[in-house]
This record gives structure tokens, sequence and C-alpha cells, in this order.
């Protein structure tokens, strides 16, 4: 007998191993008028064909399963890449105690809206979109009304409790399906919404300036979005690595200056420098040494998902009136923001690829700490 699973959709629909793709549909406008409904649009799969984690830190399998109707605010994209990214282990790993199982994971996807429900607005059937970490949000609450959807508490997260990107279809709501610009580079740009709007929204929401002295702690897949977005930006951009051989390719990236954090000398010539410091690695940190680096009003702000209490001693805070903050993704405003910037200035996420279907070895590459310095996977569903 083949396996079935309650839907993890909405409604309850049965998700089997197997499936088929279904077709696109004829265009259909970007948005209906105010409490107009229009019919859906587009032709939503009946079976979803996808990769999925049966178990916590299991291999990932051949997986299919048939999705609830599609939502009145929902659109279905079909995914032409995906990005592979740290939380996606996170998940498979259950490293957070939220995953359910089977888990498709895959929260970096870019493609085409192929169908749309009655009442999606901005985006249309033959958009090329991108989906991040959230699926939808309420629309009524004060963080919603405010702009600040992404810090809603009844958000929905693409692979919390529901079926992400490592799969031919991906389905949210239409708020959270990004168009891309003209000039972005398509088949690289899933990181951007994840790793990138990750270390992008906090520079637009603590003002940091062209003039500002800034550092990026943690060299890895947000850390070399971070420098470019910085360099970009016009700032004095220090990269600070655990890795001394990495210094050639993150000047390279454009920092102006690399620091080890080996090397206690150069953190400490480093002392009352920064105004900004961007903390993307989830490892133990000399935390003291860190905010001495910190100007007067200084920020060091933590994005990296460090496991273990940070200590922070009031007197390293108060005598120089500086601040330590942290934050997730970002505004669906700020990562359209991001996208025209990355078009603007040609940043790019620097990627390997894997196909689809050779996802467990891409996944093995990245726990390998090989990756350089994100993967991306293509779809080659036939």
């Amino acid at each position: 007998l083949r396996p079935h699973y309650q839907s993890m959709t909405a409604s309850p629909q049965t998700q089997v191993m197997g499936g088929r793709r279904a077709g696109a549909g004829r265009a259909a406008p970007a948005s209906c008028e105010l409490g107009l409904a229009r019919p859906a649009m587009g032709v939503a799969s009946m079976t979803i064909r996808a990769w999925a984690a049966p178990r916590a830190a299991a291999t990932m399998e051949s997986f299919a399963y048939d999705p609830a109707p599609l939502g009145d605010e929902e659109v279905e994209v079909a995914v032409e890449h995906c990005g592979l990214c740290h939380s996606d282990l996170s998940m498979i790993d259950d490293e957070w105690r939220r995953s359910r199982f089977p888990l498709v994971p895959g929260h970096e996807a870019v493609g085409r809206v192929v169908a749309a429900g009655a009442r999606v607005r901005r985006v249309a059937v033959g958009d090329r979109v991108g989906v991040g970490w959230y699926a939808s949000s309420c629309m009524a609450c004060a963080e919603c009304l405010a702009g600040d959807a992404h810090l809603c508490s009844r958000a929905t997260e693409t692979i919390v409790g529901r079926h992400g990107g490592f799969a031919e279809r991906v389905r949210l709501h239409w708020l959270w399906a990004t168009p891309l610009p003209a000039g972005l580079d398509f088949a690289g740009a899933g990181p951007l919404f994840c790793g990138g709007i990750t270390v992008f929204s906090p520079i637009v929401e603590f003002g940091v300036r062209p003039t500002d002295r800034v550092a990026v702690l943690g060299i890895g897949g947000l850390g070399h979005l971070a420098v470019r977005f910085l360099r970009a930006w016009g700032c004095e951009v220090t990269a600070i690595t655990s890795t001394a051989a990495k210094a050639p390719a993150v000047r390279e990236l454009g920092a102006h200056e690399v620091v080890s954090l080996d090397d206690p000398a150069g953190l400490k010539r480093c002392a009352r420098r920064f105004d900004f410091l961007l903390v993307t690695a989830n490892a133990s940190l000399p935390w003291n040494d860190l905010l001495a680096t910190l100007a007067p009003r200084g920020r060091m702000h933590v994005v990296g998902a460090v496991l273990e209490p940070i200590p922070v001693p009031a007197f390293a805070l108060i005598g120089g009136q500086k601040s330590v903050s942290g934050s997730p993704l970002g505004r669906p405003a700020t990562i359209a923001r991001m996208l025209d910037f990355c078009a603007r200035h040609d940043i790019r996420p620097i990627v390997e690829r894997f196909p689809l279907s050779q996802v467990n070895q891409a996944l093995a590459h990245l726990r390998s700490g090989k990756a350089r310095w994100r993967i991306v996977l293509d779809n080659d569903y036939a």
C-alpha cells in the first residue's frame, strides 16, 4: 500500500507518493476592484510532486501531495529555482522543535504565477515572483496595518506546518509573492528572499548611512550578501571572519578590511570604530570584545540564530549609549526595495547549483561547510 498522510494545507486532502503536474492557464488581471470578486484564474494543481523528509534528520525522498482548493487570496507558483538555506537544515533536523513531517523544505523560491484566487491583487498569472520565509499574515493586526507584516503574530511560514519550495509548485498569500524587477538575475535570485532580506532589512530599519563605518561578522551565505549591500550603500566595510583563508575572496566581495576573530590584536585595533556591527554567525563569540568595537551610539545587530544566551554587561552599553538588537527577515515593501537595489547595483548572490533531483547531495554539501556562498536547486521535473 502507498502511504497516505493528512494534508498540511487548509482542508484535509490526500498526500500520496507519485503524482502529476498541472499546466498553466491564461493571463489574469493584476488586481480586482475593492470588494468585487473575480473567478480564480489559471489552473491550480491537483497533485504536487516534491522532495520531503519523512522524519527528523532523514534522507529526502520523492513525495507527492494533493493540496486543498486554492484560496481566494492565494497564488500558486510554478517553482523554477529554489535556494537551500541553513534554516532548511534546521527544519529537516527538527532543531527548533517546530517541524511537522513529512516536511517539504524550501523557502527561497522563484518562479511564475500559474494560478490565482478570486481576490488576488498586485500579481497575475504569468508574473515572475519570489517566495520567502512567510506565506501569509493576518492583514488585520496592528503590526500588519502598520506595514510590519513580518512581525504579525499570526503569520504562517512557508515550511512550518505547510509544504515549501522543494517542489513543482508552492502556494502563498499574494502579499508575500514579490514581483521580480527587470534586470534582476532570475535564476540566482532565490537566496535574496531569506538570506538577502535578513541582512538588508536592518540596514534600512536602523538608518545606516553611507558615511558610517560598519562591520559584518560571519562571511558565509548571509555575510557575503551583507558585505555587497553595505559596499554598494557607500559604507566603509570591515569583514570579521574566523577563517583567515577567506580574506582574498572577502575583499573581492567589497570589504575594505578583513579582521580575523583569532587575532585579538586585530579586534583591539577596531575599538570604538563601528557605527553598525552586523552579526550573521550562529556561534559562540567574544561578545565583550565585539561590544568594545562599537563607536559611541553604535549598534550591534544580531541576525544569526545564536542558540546560547548572549551576555551583555550593562556598563558596556551605558557608557557609550550603545545598542544591541535583532530582527527577522523584513517587510514586504522592504523586500521589493531590496530587489530594486540589487537590480540597480547588479548585486547577485554567489551560488552553487544542483538539480532538485540531487537535493540529498546538495544537503550533504551544505552540511560539510563547503558551500560558497549559497546553494540553488534547479527544478528538473519533466
